[in-house]
């Protein structure tokens, strides 16, 4: 980071099991991320639900770290969440000073969505849904939200995690939700009160 630069904004990429997370974060920072995926062992077959993604062999055990330099005064700071339902005592603390969030999911298994939806809208934390195609059935984005019981407001994407172009547009729509609804909360706020009948 430049001496410049003061402002340091911060996302996390969250999402179930396999989904894509490090993949992203790796496609879009501009250093060399720091993971901390390891190989998936013998041991954690009882613990870890690998339906779906049989052909995966590693894990992220703690978070994925990336950078983005947007201008001479910020930086955006990439959080990749790790998706066992055994680590997720590390989002609340994750998500702690975070200006908002992408939600992963893979259709495959898209109830793994679910906790991260659940902990953002009770932390109030802004979040759009990106979803990740892995080639399976085409789904449209009604039939998503659906699935999803996703709130209207929130923005549903399509993307592809190993592409750096797609990884920037997820960015880059998270990015206008948030200035949409801190733009939308200041008008309401600058408002004159309602007058009672």
């Amino acid at each position: 980071m430049g001496a410049a630069a003061d402002n340091g904004l911060k996302i996390v990429v969250v999402g179930g099991f396999g989904v894509g997370k490090t993949t992203l974060v790796r496609s879009v920072s501009e250093i060399r991320p720091l993971n901390t995926e390891e190989t998936m062992t013998r041991a954690g077959e009882a613990i870890d639900d690998t339906r779906g993604v049989s052909g995966k062999s590693t894990t992220t055990v703690a978070f994925d770290f990336g950078r983005i330099t947007l201008d001479a005064r910020n930086v955006l700071y990439l959080f990749g969440a790790p998706g066992q339902e055994r680590f997720w005592f590390l989002w609340d603390r994750l998500f702690s000073g975070t200006l908002g969030a992408v939600v992963l999911v893979d259709t495959r298994r898209i109830g793994d969505s679910w906790y991260a939806i659940d902990r953002l809208e009770h932390h109030g934390t802004p979040f759009i849904v990106a979803h990740n195609d892995f080639g399976g059935p085409a789904y449209s984005h009604a039939d998503i939200r659906e699935a999803l019981d996703l709130d209207p407001h929130v923005p549903l994407v399509d993307c592809d995690a190993r592409s750096r172009e797609s990884g920037k547009q997820v960015l880059i729509a998270l990015v206008q939700h948030v200035r949409d609804q801190y733009l939308g909360e200041a008008a309401a706020a600058a408002a004159p009160p309602q007058e009672l009948a």
